[in-house]
């Protein structure tokens, strides 16, 4: 997922269509093109999303529709990809993201996901590992191309 699509994946995208009515609603979901240019991803992207069952749209024939509830767990999904989860764990948010806002379990909306605080922990923890990893290969790339001189 390129920089562009990450970021549009923690903006509030509006849901505008053609052939919405003069109230805004929305009388025929969404297409996966209009899902993919909004979002800023590919059709592959969404089709694999689709294959391992965190999105869901209905069909006219061959045609896929996607519904607001689709493209919000999309915004999900890709905030999820964003913050670094796996889609894994993606899945077992999203599936628990009824449960979590319907329970008293104690967890932080974190750009729509519901995560505990071990999630956070966990996460975080990660991320910090992967960063220092990166700098570290940053520094030695970077004394590798000191060596070589000049352009």
């Amino acid at each position: 997922m390129s920089r562009h699509s990450t970021a549009l994946a923690g903006s509030s995208i509006p849901e505008t269509r053609a052939d919405t009515d003069p109230a805004g609603e929305s009388d025929a979901g969404f297409t996966i093109s209009d899902l993919a240019r909004d979002f800023g991803v590919t059709l592959r992207t969404l089709r694999f999303y689709e294959s391992r069952g965190l999105i869901a749209p209905a069909r006219s024939g061959m045609t896929r529709i996607y519904s607001a509830r689709d493209r919000a767990r999309l915004a999900l999904i890709l905030k999820g990809k964003q913050l670094g989860f796996t889609l894994v764990e993606i899945r077992a948010m999203l599936a628990n993201e009824d449960k979590k806002a319907a329970s008293a379990d104690k967890s932080a909306a974190v750009g729509g996901l519901h995560l505990s605080r071990e999630q956070i922990v966990e996460q975080l923890d990660l991320l910090r590992s992967q960063r220092t990893e990166i700098e570290d290969a940053i520094k030695e790339l970077e004394d590798a191309l000191g060596r070589l001189g000049p352009a």
